[in-house]
């Protein structure tokens, strides 16, 4: 999302060709073969430059598991934007040329449409399966309820069915852990996180009462949205457990994004290779479980109804051994 610099995406990365090269190369460098985009990312520039540095790299396609999506408007006219079965297959064609592919290994649904019909959407995205034009299927930023949803009509008809959804989880905000993990669970289904750090301010660079940072993404594109007490209580237990560990706060977002046993994967949207480097060696940092505790503790969610209510009648259900202590 840092790639390509146009309109509403400006304020979030405007790097060019070379420095999309130089940050897939890292990353590729450093064992990450997963790589994620999105149409409507720089009005499409960013599949291009993906598409361009894949190239540049000589990277061999299988190799690599491409992934995008569609849903976001790209265009002035009506069926510029959303799930129809029309938008999906007018811009599949528009991804694979810009990413220079014959075919995308996860394509997502980006967001919730409330016109398309959802039946129209999953057989739009079946028929792309079944001409090899795409390899599995996901979604990105949809309840519960509608997931689940979607996942009846591919079984009763027998269509490909989401495998991964893409959400945003951090330590700031754990909403995802009431009803989507319970689903995912249930249906076998991949969690890939966007924004472990909160749209940069786990990253450890910002303070009560003090400025933004020159040149912050946060200073211009507050997003997404964070409890400022929240926040400040999570990185006031945070701040200690980095230092104890030599290494910033950043590592340690990501290092507990990925002791989650729910997350397949975490996405790291870098601007720099320094910053690329640093998230990446969250893959090596290893939180104690008084640390795990401590991080979980001061960013627990509170308890809401039915969560409370089912907690509450499921006392002794729990499963166990026959004859064991299930009180």
């Amino acid at each position: 999302m840092t790639f390509g610099g146009r309109g509403f995406f400006k304020a979030i990365g405007q790097l060019g060709q070379p420095e999309a090269d130089a940050l897939i190369k890292r990353a590729l460098d450093a064992g990450i073969n997963f790589i994620d985009t999105a149409d409507v990312y720089s009005e499409g520039e960013s599949e291009r430059l993906t598409g361009q540095a894949l190239k540049n790299l000589g990277v061999k396609r299988s190799d690599i598991v491409l992934a995008t999506k569609v849903h976001g408007r790209v265009g002035p006219g009506p069926n510029d934007v959303g799930s129809s079965r029309g938008h999906i297959l007018d811009s599949v064609r528009g991804s694979l040329e810009r990413l220079q592919t014959d075919h995308i290994d996860l394509y997502q649904i980006h967001g919730h449409d409330v016109v398309a019909p959802l039946e129209e959407t999953m057989r739009a995205l079946e028929d792309l399966v079944r001409q090899g034009l795409v390899r599995y299927i996901g979604v990105s930023n949809w309840p519960a309820w509608r997931i689940m949803k979607a996942q009846g009509v591919a079984e009763r008809k027998g269509w490909a069915r989401f495998e991964t959804l893409q959400a945003y989880y951090a330590l700031t905000n754990r909403d995802l852990e009431r009803e989507l993990v319970p689903m995912m669970q249930d249906q076998s289904m991949g969690l890939m996180v966007w924004s472990p750090l909160a749209g940069g301010l786990l990253s450890g660079k910002f303070h009560r009462d003090v400025a933004a940072p020159a040149g912050a993404r946060r200073a211009s594109f507050d997003f997404p949205p964070v409890d400022p007490e929240r926040l400040w209580r999570v990185l006031g237990v945070m701040r200690p457990i980095a230092e104890a560990h030599g290494c910033s706060c950043a590592r340690v977002a990501v290092a507990w994004l990925l002791a989650k046993p729910t997350v397949m994967a975490v996405i790291l949207g870098a601007k720099t290779t320094e910053q690329l480097d640093d998230t990446i060696a969250a893959s090596s940092l290893s939180l104690t479980k008084e640390e795990m505790a401590k991080l979980d503790q001061v960013s627990e969610l509170a308890a809401e109804y039915p969560s409370w209510m089912l907690q509450r009648t499921g006392v002794g259900r729990r499963p166990g051994p026959v004859g064991s202590d299930r009180s």
